[in-house]
């Protein structure tokens, strides 16, 4: 058994560094896990209208299977700096490994929609501290001088998984059937829980007592659950014209406003909003928040829109949304390997240019685009990824110590989840109110007084289509371009956030040291 470091000014490093196999075990262990977590956000995205036609719901509340599991993995986030200190972070990674494990076997056997929101509601809980606590353990594990590369090959991970989420989603679902989408969870956790037990069992981190926060926590899970069910049935109840949205907004915002003046001034906060008060990790995790929105809108409506409006099987969907990580992989090591030298601002500034280039060159394609058409600004987008992600990672936790980096992992991510949950009902509804008024300003031009209308008809009519079936067959064309019509206006409005997020950054003082070298001094 390893024995403990003792240190006079710090105690995040208890046990020596890990070298050699021992080292690249873990790495591969704690990549695998993360990795597993972060497809599970990704690999429903291209299935949604598979999931819902097998359980007879439409594609709207389909989309409750993302939701659900990101505003519930968001609710745990915060919590994972105190679950890590009260059972050790060792113990709390491999345990959410292999509960995840259980609730992602219960949402394969789902054959209901209340059954799978439920079972991805609980298997969202159960993930929320993997990532944050992947992270610490990374951190504690490598030797001082390489904690960048750590980080680097951590990020790689979060990179990765998207490529692979579309891609083995889309053909999973075409070639198998979507429960196989949660089933290959279980060999693959196997693997991540075996291998970092059997490295970590005799490194565990301290460990310490604290009180819950249970008021706190109560009121955080009334305003997140409030706001989950808000979003999962605003589309169908027609959002705040419905009495029982309404009621849940209220519940909402009342427990969100009860709650921050409660965690501002509890002993053990469950959400330690303190680190606000640190000037970059606030512009850092507000700025990240934002930007993973629009990412995650993008995300959720263009493999819907391909699939419901141009054609695409999900499999093709899904390999018109993968490009987005090819530049993103190459990259990813080029950045990593010379943050130092890099001005971070410019930088995340560069990457949000390429982000708003890319997506209003989106902007401008139509249902008779190509597959390259769609996926050339997909490709594009990936080399923002590199230059967003990294370096705002780095600004967000300049100066957080390493004893509260969970903590800080936690909030960062429950804000990024939160807003990502957000996202996939926002851009939904906007996507659908945008394509009634295109559809409603399309139909006013089919009058017999309309001299273009009356044309159409004679070349309708030309192609042996006539009386019903020609009204079907301009509905069907209207509709085609009014869904069209419908996502590009939400392209062009996630395109300007883009672009507005860039003064933003610069609020953000430098020096970013970064926590390896912090932890050093």
């Amino acid at each position: 058994m390893a024995e403990p470091v003792q240190s006079a000014h710090t105690q995040e490093q208890e046990y020596p560094p890990l070298h050699g196999g021992k080292l690249l075990m873990l790495t591969v262990a704690v990549a695998t896990a993360s990795f597993m977590e972060i497809l599970d956000m990704t690999i429903v995205n291209v299935s949604v209208p598979a999931i819902s036609g097998s359980l007879g719901v439409s594609t709207s509340e389909g989309t409750w299977a993302i939701s659900s599991y990101m505003l519930a993995a968001a609710v745990m986030q915060p919590l994972t700096g105190w679950i890590s200190r009260r059972f050790g972070e060792v113990r709390t990674f491999v345990t959410s490994i292999l509960l995840f494990m259980c609730f992602s076997a219960i949402c394969g056997l789902a054959t209901t929609l209340p059954m799978l929101v439920g079972a991805r509601l609980i298997q969202g809980l159960v993930s929320g501290p993997m990532m944050s606590v992947a992270q610490a353990i990374l951190l504690r594990n490598y030797p001082v001088e390489r904690r960048g590369m750590a980080i680097a090959l951590w990020a790689m991970v979060i990179i990765i998984a998207p490529i692979f989420g579309p891609i083995l989603g889309g053909w999973i679902t075409d070639n198998l059937s979507w429960p196989w989408l949660f089933y290959i969870n279980l060999p693959v956790g196997a693997l991540a829980a075996t291998s970092s037990w059997l490295i970590l069992r005799h490194r565990e981190s301290k460990k310490t007592k604290l009180p819950i926060d249970g008021i706190g926590l109560a009121l955080l899970v009334i305003g997140v659950g409030s706001l989950q069910f808000m979003l999962d049935n605003g589309n169908e109840q027609d959002w705040f014209s419905s009495p029982l949205i309404v009621i849940a907004g209220v519940v909402s915002l009342i427990s969100v406003c009860f709650l921050i003046p409660w965690e501002l001034t509890d002993k053990h906060p469950v959400i330690d909003l303190h680190m606000f008060a640190r000037r970059n990790f606030r512009v850092g995790v507000l700025v990240t928040g934002v930007a993973y929105f629009g990412l995650s809108g993008i995300n959720v409506v263009f493999p819907l829109w391909l699939q419901t409006t141009v054609g695409y099987t999900a499999t093709w969907a899904g390999l018109a949304v993968a490009p987005t990580g090819i530049l993103a992989l190459v990259a990813a090591p080029i950045v990593g390997r010379n943050m130092n030298r890099l001005n971070l601002r410019l930088t995340a500034s560069f990457a949000f240019c390429v982000f708003g280039f890319a997506i209003f060159w989106a902007a401008t394609l139509n249902d008779t685009a190509n597959f390259s058409q769609f996926a050339t600004p997909r490709f594009m987008q990936g080399l923002g990824i590199a230059f967003f992600f990294l370096p705002l990672n780095q600004i967000m936790l300049s100066g957080v110590p390493p004893s509260e980096l969970a903590s800080a992992s936690g909030l960062s991510n429950f804000v990024r989840t939160m807003s990502g949950s957000i996202a996939t009902a926002m851009t939904v509804f906007v996507w659908n109110r945008r394509t009634d008024y295109h559809h409603a300003v399309l139909t006013e031009h089919i009058r017999n007084s309309a001299g273009a209308w009356t044309n159409y008809q004679t070349e309708l009519g030309n192609r042996g289509i006539s009386g019903t079936g020609a009204f079907d067959y301009v509905e069907h064309v209207i509709t085609t371009q009014a869904m069209t019509l419908g996502v590009n206006d939400v392209f062009h409005l996630l395109g300007w956030m883009f672009l507005l997020l860039i003064p933003f950054v610069w609020f953000a003082k430098p020096p970013f040291k970064a926590r390896g070298s912090e932890a050093a001094h």
